[in-house]
């Protein structure tokens, strides 16, 4: 991958699409974005946080 930022398994397309979709929502400030990510897809603060911490760093790539 180019960016440099290995993809964790709990990282799929659904949740960056989930991601891209709640920021362009404006509900929620992103280092929030967490919270719905536990709500949405029935994980814990551990996994949330390590989508979020990916989808963070790979913002704006398109290979990520």
């Amino acid at each position: 991958m180019g960016n440099g930022t290995a993809r964790p398994d709990s990282v799929t397309d659904e949740r960056l699409v989930y991601l891209d979709e709640l920021r362009e929502s404006s509900v929620v400030n992103m280092y929030g974005a967490g919270e719905y990510v536990e709500r949405e897809f029935g994980v814990d603060r551990t996994e949330a946080k390590e989508v979020v911490t990916y989808w963070m760093e790979t913002f704006g790539n398109e290979d990520r």
